[in-house]
């Protein structure tokens, strides 16, 4: 039987894609590609294939929300200093870094520019 990982894909709502695309490459250090699907627009993170990859996502079906799911997205920089960018990036802390038990590493949540509650891991 293959082995699975249990993400395979995420989307972040988004109001504005313009404005979430600038949040999360300055507060996370990345450039996100943009694309098109049918009636959606799309800022994809960067990811290996294969491997888990996600975007932010702005159509009429999605809406933001701290109240729903929580995606973590891996962090590689030290925690701190990404979490020091994110009011910067116009979002905001909400759980600073949490150490995780034996070698999980730790973890924190933001809202992001759109109102998403958004989780941070490192190992």
């Amino acid at each position: 039987m293959q082995t699975l990982n249990a993400l395979s894909w995420f989307e972040i709502p988004t109001d504005d894609l313009a404005r979430a695309t600038q949040f999360y490459s300055k507060a996370l250090g990345h450039t996100l590609r943009h694309e098109t699907m049918g009636p959606n627009t799309l800022a994809i993170f960067p990811y290996q294939q294969p491997g888990v990859g996600g975007c932010l996502i702005h159509g009429e079906a999605y809406v933001p929300g701290k109240q729903g799911s929580v995606v973590y997205l891996s962090v590689t920089a030290e925690l701190n200093q990404v979490l020091d960018r994110v009011a910067h990036a116009g979002g905001k802390v909400v759980l600073g870094k949490t150490k995780l038990p034996g070698d999980m590493g730790s973890y924190a949540h933001i809202i992001d520019s759109e109102g998403n509650r958004v989780g941070l891991h490192t190992l």
